[in-house]
């Protein structure tokens, strides 16, 4: 830590022992490959509208910045150039959150969205450190991932909590065998000092940013330590940059909650149309939370010779919640495992996980423990998090079990935690818009004002989506993007306390 604050960003966010062949290097764009297995499986990105096709390369960076001139790692880009070369502003780079999304793969699956911005930016994002095609975490292989995402993570007993916490050792066991030199090095400061290097890399005086979920807290503290090379910014889906890991998982277990409440009213609303047993949003509640008491006794068919466990049907639940256009397979696969036919929900949890059809994982959740692990200092116990239970049962009835055990999973690993919350002070730095979601399950709605708040005045800018979903650019919701189009393109800060629509 004490190597990574050394950037003054008062001095421009230079960092005097960075080598400068790196800083320099020049790099070689080629037609993109389809994704690597740690990226997930699929083919080759489309060219977009107009015909501009993607573009890939690998960026080298530092492996311990504390060391900046010893080992290197490469990083995976990608780029689509701006349409409008005449009017181009710079690079307009992604991080789309998880941590450990790989943003190779994601660009392109949302680049519609972003069509509009491209007018006047390079479209860029990257896989990070530990993620994906960049030198990526490992850990179990497919076999084993399998037994791992199946196990009872609500444990009921003495021996389902040492089943659980073997399980969880086995995990990070293999991390550190397969992955031990990178583990201590996958942290969001060191990320944000490769958000640094790349605006250097890519020829860009400041860093243009679009940060979603995760990628709110790296772009925060990248602001922390470069808050002179900030340009134009957003932060949309925020991670609140105060509350400790506890708090944060408290929140999402609040956030689901609502969004579960959320679907269940709309199920209601619709009638004999909803195919969901409950005259009410509590009735639809108890009904599922019967359903994973019943999967805790029993698993039912899934995929294969694979069964649905209640706990991933919990998390094939949960990430239907991500966005209102999962709800219709929500309903479905709640009414299918009622049934006793728990593929559809166990194809979502597949998804959650980074588990293709042909059963290979990519390394999402791998990048994503790396990564939390390392930034997080606390290191829950058994007994501590069975004392924090009837707290986040409050909290949700549905999740509150899934979350409070889930305190315990850095509690094997190897190397320890760094800080108890990020600092995203930035004094100094540009404006950085920062949108809020009234009904966003994973990132919930309070977590923008304290960002905001936390960024600084004058510089963090609250804008407020009434709507449902993680995030609020590509909901569709034209008051959204004509604000944050405003802002990145033409410079026009929005009014604090924008609401929309």
């Amino acid at each position: 830590m004490a190597a990574g604050c050394s950037g003054n960003g008062d001095k421009g966010g230079r960092d005097p022992d960075r080598p400068k062949e790196l800083a320099t290097q020049k790099l070689t764009w080629d037609a993109c490959p389809g994704p690597s297995l740690q990226e997930g499986t699929g083919t080759a990105p489309s060219p977009l509208p107009g015909g501009t096709k993607w573009e890939c390369s690998f960026m080298q960076a530092p492996l311990d910045y504390a060391d900046p001139g010893g080992e290197t790692i490469e990083l995976a880009l990608i780029r689509a150039k701006a349409s409008d070369p005449a009017k181009r502003i710079g690079s307009l780079v992604f991080n789309f959150g998880g941590p450990g999304v790989s943003g190779v793969t994601g660009l392109p699956s949302f680049a519609t969205d972003y069509e509009t911005l491209r007018t006047r930016y390079d479209l860029v994002s990257f896989d990070p450190r530990g993620a994906g095609r960049s030198d990526s975490v490992e850990c179990q292989d497919d076999p084993e991932l399998d037994a791992f995402f199946a196990l009872d993570s609500t444990p009921d007993d003495a021996a389902e909590e040492n089943a659980y916490q073997e399980g969880l050792k086995k995990f990070a066991d293999a991390c550190e065998e397969n992955s031990g030199g990178m583990l201590a090095h996958v942290g969001t400061v060191n990320a944000a000092r490769d958000l640094d290097l790349m605006r250097q890399v890519l020829g860009d005086t400041k860093l243009h940013y679009f940060g979603i979920s995760y990628g709110t807290e790296l772009g925060g503290v990248y602001a922390h330590l470069f808050p002179k090379n900030v340009g134009r910014a957003v932060f949309d889906a925020v991670v609140d940059p105060t509350g400790s890991a506890e708090q944060g998982a408290l929140g999402q277990a609040k956030g689901f909650q609502l969004a579960l409440n959320n679907f269940a009213e709309d199920c209601v609303k619709r009638g004999d149309a909803c195919k969901l047993p409950g005259s009410d949003a509590k009735g639809i509640e108890r009904f599922i939370t019967d359903l994973l008491a019943r999967l805790d006794k029993k698993p039912i068919t899934g995929l294969g010779e694979r069964k649905l466990t209640q706990s991933q049907a919990a998390n094939g639940i949960i990430q239907s919640l991500y966005s209102k256009e999962y709800w219709p397979y929500l309903e479905q696969g709640l009414d299918e495992a009622d049934g006793g036919d728990g593929g559809l929900l166990l194809a979502l949890s597949d998804s959650m996980n980074g588990r293709d059809q042909n059963g290979n994982y990519s390394n999402v959740q791998a990048a994503n423990a790396a990564i939390n692990c390392v930034d997080d200092k606390a290191r829950f116990s058994v007994p501590q998090a069975k004392a924090k239970l009837p707290e986040f049962r409050e909290a949700s009835p549905v999740f509150g079990d899934f979350i409070s055990w889930g305190l315990i999973s850095c509690s094997q690993w190897p190397v320890p935690g760094t800080w108890e919350h990020p600092d995203v002070s930035a004094p100094g730095s540009a404006p950085i818009v920062v949108i809020g979601n009234t009904g966003d399950p994973a990132t919930p709605y309070a977590g923008a004002k304290a960002m905001a708040a936390a960024l600084g005045k004058g510089v963090g800018v609250e804008v407020t989506y009434r709507g449902q979903g993680h995030g609020a650019y590509n909901s569709g919701d034209a008051c959204v993007k004509r604000v944050v189009d405003a802002y990145l393109l033409d410079g026009t800060v929005p009014k604090p306390g924008t609401v929309c629509p």
